[in-house]
């Protein structure tokens, strides 16, 4: 076990044994707010936020690209906020996270709204707020989006979602732009074309541009060089036989980020001077303008900003084939606050954070308190042989996908989301109560439903 600085927000360290994120103790943490508790490096987030802005406009212009935070990762009312002052847009694909946003009074122009399945209630509001794009995914959903805007008096601006065909280096359940995939128009069956043709025909639509998002947690630049390949060979063919050239290309997020050891976080102005080549180089190849460059980075800002804190509570030794033993040390959450190792097959680090220890390690596997043998948090690492009851371990990189996902199974209570910053500490989502859980209970006379 030891302290990995690639893994952690860029304002965490280990201090006299403890670690201390934001300036803030861990043990502090715990005994004000309790555990399991999400810290988020409000300074770090806000820190990647410009990194990347930055990056892409650097590389293709300060008006010629737009970054687009995917709150799916996670969002409150106060992240969608530092997002807002920062300056870039924001990715919603539900109505709920688009309240999010109006509640936080995010510009709804900088606002596009993605979903493989909106309502026509979803749609409907966005068209009435003012939101910037909404992503099409499907044949029914053109018709759907031209209609709602017309019943608005509105002409909204669209992006199409291409699947290109590319086979992301990433797991099956995050990988999103093979062809055998729920997400999007194949360019290989036609369908983006006849996408194409539809939408242009649309009298209340205004194609702007085409999007693709090939995956996440990705490592390796060979899928976004050919889906953005791809694209750009369809845009040209759309100059071809419409006489007019698409504005937009947005080629999602799936930057991956640092969870163990040995992994690296992409880095933001390597990954868009790459990009950038690319797309002028493709552009002047097939003699179109370079177009407005879209990204949605998530997890790649929120990943690395956050650490989960839990509080052992049961530690007990395990006899495996072959006279070995393996600890099993449980905490105090689990798969209600992280659901990716169970979901993914994810890899996280770990360490003890309340103290240093001097124990020699032992094989660990750090498990949470469900009803459920598959509640791992950790399947496999070393761990000091002197944890107990009442210590506090930190997880690193917990920022996206942990309490964007979390549940109430077994009746859990969702954890509290802290920001701290230079040695303080707020918290921007409260720890849930029994009384949350128990207002959804109601009592009714039954009803006659013909």
């Amino acid at each position: 076990m030891k302290f990995l600085p690639e893994v952690f927000s860029i304002n965490s360290a280990v201090v006299a044994g403890e670690l201390v994120i934001g300036g803030c103790k861990s043990s502090a943490l715990a005994k004000e707010f309790g555990t399991p508790l999400f810290v988020i490096d409000e300074a770090d987030f806000k820190y990647r936020i410009n990194g990347w802005k930055s990056a892409l406009e650097s590389n293709f212009g300060a008006s010629a690209g737009q970054v687009y935070y995917a709150s799916k990762s996670f969002v409150s009312i106060e992240v969608a906020k530092w997002i807002s002052d920062a300056g870039i847009g924001i990715d919603v694909c539900t109505g709920g996270e688009l309240a999010v946003a109006l509640a936080a009074k995010f510009p709804a122009d900088q606002i596009e709204v993605h979903g493989n399945n909106k309502s026509e209630a979803e749609i409907a509001k966005a068209i009435s707020v003012g939101v910037g794009k909404i992503v099409i995914d499907s044949m029914q959903e053109i018709e759907r989006v031209n209609r709602l805007a017309a019943a608005a008096g509105k002409v909204q601006r669209v992006l199409l979602r291409i699947t290109p065909g590319v086979e992301a280096h990433t797991h099956e359940a995050i990988s999103t732009a093979h062809e055998d995939v729920k997400f999007g128009f194949s360019i290989a069956s036609g369908a983006a074309w006849r996408a194409i043709g539809e939408t242009e025909a649309a009298t209340n639509l205004s194609l702007e541009g085409l999007h693709c998002h090939i995956g996440s947690q990705i490592f390796e630049n060979e899928g976004f060089i050919l889906a953005t390949t791809r694209l750009i060979e369809l845009s040209a063919k759309f100059r071809d036989e419409f006489k007019r050239e698409l504005s937009e290309l947005d080629v999602g997020g799936g930057y991956g980020i640092a969870y163990v050891e040995g992994d690296k976080t992409f880095d933001p102005d390597k990954v868009m001077a790459a990009l950038a080549d690319l797309v002028k180089s493709e552009c002047a190849r097939h003699s179109l303008k370079v177009p407005k460059v879209s990204i949605e980075p998530g997890r790649a800002i929120a990943g690395p900003t956050t650490t989960t804190i839990y509080e052992v509570g049961t530690t007990k030794d395990v006899e495996l084939d072959g006279g070995k033993t393996r600890r099993y040390i449980a905490v105090d959450g689990g798969m209600s606050d992280n659901i990716r190792p169970g979901l993914y097959g994810a890899e996280y680090s770990a360490i003890l954070a309340n103290r240093s220890s001097a124990a020699s390690p032992i094989n660990s596997r750090l498990v949470g308190k469900h009803c459920e043998s598959g509640d791992i948090i950790i399947r496999e690492i070393d761990l000091p042989s002197d944890i107990a009851p009442g210590d506090l371990l930190a997880i690193p990189a917990t920022g996206a996908y942990g309490r964007s996902m979390a549940s109430n199974y077994n009746h859990m209570l969702k954890p509290a989301v802290v920001a701290v910053k230079n040695g303080s500490a707020r918290v921007i989502l409260r720890r849930e109560v029994e009384a949350d859980l128990l207002a959804l209970d109601v009592v009714e006379a039954p009803r006659s439903i013909n």
